[in-house]
């Protein structure tokens, strides 16, 4: 390269130097030209290619190291199985008499028994099923028209004057209770407005099937103070007593 620019350089000044007046010399001189500068390639040096840059690659990403391995300990026995227990079992529980339902009672009334302005009558429950069953508590009473008929009146009120106990019956045995009945005269006709019932109606405790027997009273229809004129006690054992 610098010996092509020396080339030149040279041309140059000997074209400047020579006469105006001569152009032969002008045109040896031309004669004398180095080449073109479009010829210059040829006499130049291959130019080295220009190196290509290559992006710098991206280094791979460090692999994520695995878990180290957890060591698992044998699995574990099963549990054995509980010993059969050696205790005896409860002994069984053996049940008592039942109820005794209306089917199994005959009712009927004993005598009267009167005091001041009141008559009590004992009303006997009387075991006929042929097996053992147990009264408790107070029956329910209310005075009828017929056998089998409807209550006239308000039912008896519930006297709290003895304490229920459980009793039993065997086949055949009696049982109590006592009926009240107040006079119907003891309150005015126009408050009682009076009747004459002729049937007893008595539920046995616990019971919602009625037995009936024949009983003649004058009971009051209308609200008396008391609330009714029938009072019952809870069942008793035995035919008698209050």
């Amino acid at each position: 390269m610098a010996g092509v620019a020396a080339i030149l350089a040279a041309g140059l000044l000997t074209a400047c130097s020579s006469p105006a007046g001569h152009p032969r010399a002008d045109s040896e001189s031309a004669d004398r030209l180095p080449p073109s500068p479009a010829h210059l390639p040829q006499f130049l040096p291959p130019s080295s290619p220009a190196a290509v840059t290559t992006p710098p690659q991206a280094s791979p990403a460090p692999a994520q190291a695995s878990p180290a391995p957890t060591s698992a300990g044998p699995p574990s026995a099963p549990a054995p199985p509980a010993p059969p227990t050696t205790s005896a079992p409860p002994p069984p529980v053996t049940a008592g008499p039942g109820p005794c339902g209306t089917g199994g009672l005959r009712l009927s009334v004993g005598p009267a028994d009167g005091a001041a302005g009141s008559v009590y009558y004992p009303l006997l429950f009387t075991n006929v099923s042929g097996a053992t069953c147990t009264l408790y508590g107070y029956p329910g009473a209310a005075l009828a028209r017929q056998d089998g008929g409807s209550a006239v009146g308000n039912a008896a009120i519930r006297n709290p004057a003895f304490t229920g106990e459980l009793v039993t019956l065997a086949p055949g045995a009696v049982a109590h209770t006592s009926l009240q009945v107040a006079e119907a005269a003891n309150y005015p006709v126009a408050v009682c407005k009076p009747v004459t019932a002729h049937w007893l109606q008595v539920f046995p405790p616990g019971q919602d099937t009625a037995l009936y027997v024949a009983f003649t009273a004058r009971t009051c229809t209308g609200s008396v103070p008391s609330g009714s004129t029938l009072g019952i006690y809870v069942v008793r054992p035995g035919a008698t007593g209050p």
